[in-house]
């Protein structure tokens, strides 16, 4: 089987491998294509674009774009952007700036339980690129008050935790329709996330279809094979392209391989091959 990667993120956003870097991991590995789907910014996409022809990889450029949802979280994926797409860079930047007065909150909050941490160390890992709370985890790490960046995130910074700050986010239509709108594939992000029952999952990806949203990504690192059955089935239900990927942020996401998630994700190059015909057909 070509295996592909769907998912993955670089400096631009909040992982541990350059764009370069992370094409020609991708290659080492054996990936027949590879996606970078940084938060919220098209950064670096050229970067890796250039790369990736340099070596003969196909790159998919992308994006993820988070969404404002309850009770859970809501990421949407957006596959075969342009790295210079003027009206989409346009409103990511207003999601970036929404992380950027979020940190000096979250820094404020862990101050308050004890926590020194100052923004000048988490830019300096964030090395250039989006501050995130994966750096704050791993300045965390650094300074010994947790011995791992999940357990960083677990009693501090996950959502509901004592040191997380919501910060302003695109409904889900909003998001779907921006993608579309800049020539773009949307795709539902790793769905139990959402914290939904059957039903509830159904009504939602039924408006995100109506929405336009064109995929489901149904095989995922943390997904159990039976949710990766319901949500092929899902996708077949809603007439939408099954994708996957590892999410992978190099050091950030520690244990989770590009390509492989914990060992066993295999994703088939056939899914790719699909979302570019249904791309072809809609134009």
């Amino acid at each position: 089987m070509e295996r592909i990667d769907l998912h993955a993120h670089t400096t631009a956003s909040d992982g541990t491998l350059t764009p370069s870097e992370l094409v020609d991991l991708a290659r080492r590995e054996g990936l027949k294509a590879v996606a970078v789907t940084d938060h919220d910014t098209l950064d670096g996409l050229s970067e890796a674009l250039a790369r990736a022809r340099e070596i003969g990889l196909e790159l998919v450029p992308g994006v993820e774009i988070s969404a404002e949802f309850k009770p859970g979280t809501m990421h949407i994926l957006g596959y075969y952007l342009e790295p210079d797409a003027s009206e989409l860079a346009a409103r990511l930047a207003e999601l970036q700036e929404a992380r950027r007065t979020r940190n000096p909150k979250i820094i404020s909050r862990l101050a308050e339980l004890g926590i020194e941490i100052s923004m000048a160390e988490v830019e300096n890992l964030a090395g250039g690129g989006q501050v995130g709370r994966p750096h704050m985890a791993k300045a965390l790490v650094g300074k010994g008050y947790v011995s791992s960046i999940d357990e960083a995130f677990n009693r501090y910074l996950a959502k509901g935790g004592p040191a997380y700050v919501e910060k302003f986010r695109l409904s889900p239509t909003q998001a779907v329709r921006m993608i579309r709108e800049a020539g773009g594939t949307p795709v539902l992000a790793h769905p139990f996330t959402l914290r939904l029952d059957e039903s509830g999952l159904k009504d939602t990806a039924r408006q995100l279809e109506e929405a336009g949203l064109e995929g489901i990504e149904v095989y995922y690192p943390e997904h159990t094979p039976q949710m990766t059955r319901d949500y092929l089935a899902l996708a077949r239900a809603f007439n939408l392209i099954p994708t996957g990927g590892s999410d992978f942020h190099g050091e950030n996401k520690a244990g989770v391989e590009l390509g492989r998630g914990f060992g066993d994700l295999a994703v088939s190059y056939d899914l790719l091959a699909d979302m570019k015909q249904r791309r072809k057909e809609r134009t």
